[in-house]
């Protein structure tokens, strides 16, 4: 079973598109297949830089995509019912026990504030889904009733993460626009966030870096 598979799986998408719909009405940032398949594919993307193998960039692939179907259960441990209920998912698709702990494992570790990067996928995980920070996951076009996550995420014009030619450096680079939201914003809100990604990084033997407008941070 691949990534592209689960990908068009119909019970998947709809747990995805109920559990962003629970968020949207909380007031929460989107968190639909937009942002599931953009941590999917950053996911892969450091595994297989990192030259891992094929499968477990896969794993790294379906782990990112089914992150945040907790979420349809309730906001809060999300990452440890979305382990559940992808495990039942996974099971039932015939995954090896091995590959479904190391999925589970993951999406059980991504949350600031319990998760750990117990493991590479893991690990591949936090970096991919803490540093999707963008314009296009604000719902609210009302600049003027904002709240913070709402400024942070709209001030964010451009996001990049790379890694160096060397493999010893992971980079978020942001391009901040000031008129809707400070550097300190940012931080306010994501520090936990970015302290996770260091720890990440470290576990994959990489340094984590943080810019935001050319400016180093982290």
């Amino acid at each position: 079973m691949t990534y592209e598979e689960i990908k068009q799986n119909e019970s998947v998408r709809t747990y995805i598109s109920q559990a962003d719909a629970s968020l949207k009405a909380l007031g929460y940032t989107e968190h639909s297949f937009a942002h599931v398949t953009l941590v999917a594919v950053k996911a892969g993307y450091i595994l297989e830089t990192l030259g891992f193998d094929e499968r477990t960039v896969e794993l790294a692939k379906i782990a990112g995509y089914l992150h945040d179907i907790g979420n349809l259960v309730n906001r809060v441990d999300h990452s440890q019912s979305g382990a559940v209920m992808a495990f039942r998912i996974l099971d039932n698709l015939n995954f090896s026990p091995e590959e479904i702990a190391v999925i589970t494992t993951a999406i059980g570790n991504h949350d600031e504030g319990t998760g750990v990067a117990v493991n590479p996928v893991a690990a591949a995980l936090i970096i991919a889904d803490k540093s999707d920070v963008r314009r296009s996951r604000v719902r609210n076009q009302d600049t003027g009733k904002f709240d913070i996550h709402d400024r942070v995420n709209y001030s964010v014009t451009e996001a990049e993460l790379k890694i160096n030619q060397a493999h010893t450096l992971i980079k978020l680079k942001l391009n901040v626009d000031l008129n809707y939201g400070s550097v300190m914003d940012y931080f306010e809100i994501f520090m936990n966030r970015m302290i996770m990604c260091r720890k990440a990084a470290e576990t994959l033997g990489l340094e984590f870096k943080l810019m935001i407008n050319e400016q180093q941070l982290i």
